[in-house]
């Protein structure tokens, strides 16, 4: 029967019996299989033979027939109705066309920031009147005089937002598991001739990705009557081949600051129950090769960057990271999605816990230590000395360059900055500047080499020549007075340093 479903069969069993429906279809059909060899329940066979006699209806009569006498049908309206079995299946644009299925039986999923207190109208099914594209359906209610002063009695949560309302939930119609909200394309909501808001689509930042619509509650209080009087609701939809059902129910509506009391109160995980889980998943495994000393876990928030204030995590979630439970149940507040900021994994608010451990580590750290290591005995340290060692480290692998004074000259007599080349490009006993007139090399005070840098090009001739004829002669008063430069005044001594 399973290996006959097709893909919507297999992600309806699936999703009854509370497993994941993504992935192709070889993937559903395996993980279907294994769900019947492993699992077996009358509540999966109900399900395996109901999606199957809707799909082969023909085959109803003649698993009666086999069935012994005495052995009731557990079948709900769906498969057990004569109309059902009867008739073929009717298919609309290509797609088989689910049976009609009474809308008492959907179950819409509960909601963390809702408590239902009433139920003002049981789900019920948006039936088309034609074959327009806009089908309009409308349902009414009435208020009980108790009901009525729930809601006027009742206190604001934000300005002219009340804990107690009347919400309007609209769903796939499946009477298979629990439906989360869905709204119908092109859908407007009137109460009683004016028209109420309706939650726009959240634009979507990443390329390709359709804008998505939150699927909330509709808040229709404030249009209603609050009296005696009947209250009409009309909706407006789109009819594109989905079923879809609407139901109306008197609620409290909590804040994230009253789920997170009830965190606080009903779900905050023991340091030794944490340390116990560190211990196991730091345990040696003999068929692994490498042995696991210690896990590092972020002390800064993956939703907000910032350090943890209260950390939180998901039960059923196998990372040891934790986000703030403050800024998550914000977050969904604004905007529901109930998804594991560090693996995108379901996070619902049943299953969320505080880690009493890293709640510890965060009082006991500075400010400045974004990190910590658990280790194999469920203890810890910072990360921060680690840091600083690299900087240490790296610090002490800088190579050192040795520096030259040019200031100090060497044992010939010249500078380690001059060249044994002399500026007019000869080399030889000829010296620079100053130095043909001295005989040696003119020094500064503090020992530095002297260099005349006012030299030209032709007078550095004139004095390479005077320099070869002074060879011949004796150094006395006969030498020629100093020249002046070409800007007619004498010529400095300049220090190299």
């Amino acid at each position: 029967m399973v290996k006959s479903f097709r893909v919507s069969d297999l992600q309806t069993l699936l999703a009854s019996m509370g497993r994941s429906k993504s992935g192709l279809k070889q993937d559903l059909v395996g993980r279907a299989l294994r769900l019947v060899q492993t699992e077996y329940s009358p509540e999966l066979l109900k399900n395996v033979r109901q999606l199957y006699e809707s799909r082969f209806p023909k085959t109803s009569g003649w698993l009666a027939a086999r069935r012994p006498e005495g052995v009731p049908v557990a079948y709900s309206p769906l498969s057990s109705s004569p109309t059902a079995t009867s008739q073929g299946p009717d298919y609309l644009n290509g797609i088989s066309k689910p049976l009609p299925t009474p809308a008492a039986e959907v179950k819409l999923v509960p909601l963390p920031f809702y408590q239902t207190l009433e139920t003002l109208l049981p789900p019920t099914e948006l039936i088309s009147q034609n074959n327009e594209k806009l089908q309009d359906s409308q349902c009414i209610f009435e208020l009980t005089p108790n009901q009525a002063d729930q809601i006027r009695n009742a206190t604001e949560i934000r300005p002219g937002i009340r804990s107690i309302q009347v919400v309007l939930r609209i769903c796939y119609t499946d009477s298979i598991g629990v439906q989360e909200d869905q709204y119908p394309p092109n859908i407007a909501v009137k109460v009683n001739q004016s028209y109420c808001h309706v939650p726009g689509y959240y634009p979507s930042n990443k390329p390709g990705v359709e804008p998505r619509r939150p699927c909330r509650p509709v808040n229709i209080t404030p249009w209603l009557h609050l009296s005696s009087v009947t209250n009409r609701v009309t909706i407006t939809w789109g009819n594109f081949g989905k079923r879809y059902s609407v139901a109306v129910y008197l609620v409290r509506v909590f804040t994230a600051a009253d789920l997170f009391s009830q965190l606080k109160l009903c779900s905050v995980e023991s340091a030794e129950r944490c340390r116990e889980r560190i211990q196991d998943k730091l345990r040696f495994d003999p068929e692994s090769e490498i042995a696991t000393t210690g896990l590092r876990v972020s002390l800064i928030c993956p939703l907000v960057k910032m350090r943890l204030g209260v950390p939180c995590r998901v039960l059923t979630c196998a990372h040891l990271q934790c986000f703030d439970a403050v800024f998550f149940l914000q977050m969904n507040e604004k905007k529901p999605t109930w998804t594991c900021p560090v693996c995108d994994k379901p996070a619902p608010f049943e299953l969320l816990t505080i880690d009493g451990l890293l709640s510890e580590i965060l009082k006991e750290t500075s400010e400045d230590i974004e990190e910590i290591e658990y280790l194999t005995d469920g203890s810890w340290r910072p990360i921060r000395d680690d840091k600083e060692r690299d900087r240490e480290r790296e610090r002490s692998n800088t190579p050192e360059y040795p520096v030259v004074d040019i200031c100090i000259p060497e044992a010939n007599g010249h500078s380690p900055a001059h060249s044994s080349t002399s500026l007019t490009g000869k080399s030889g006993s000829g010296s620079v500047g100053m130095a043909g007139v001295t005989g040696g090399p003119a020094v500064a005070p503090g020992g530095g080499a002297v260099v005349d840098l006012t030299l030209d090009s032709s007078s550095e001739e004139e004095g390479g020549g005077a320099g070869g004829d002074s060879e011949d002669t004796e150094d006395s008063a006969d030498s020629p007075a100093p020249k002046r430069g070409r800007y007619n005044y004498d010529k400095d001594l300049v220090t190299a340093y």
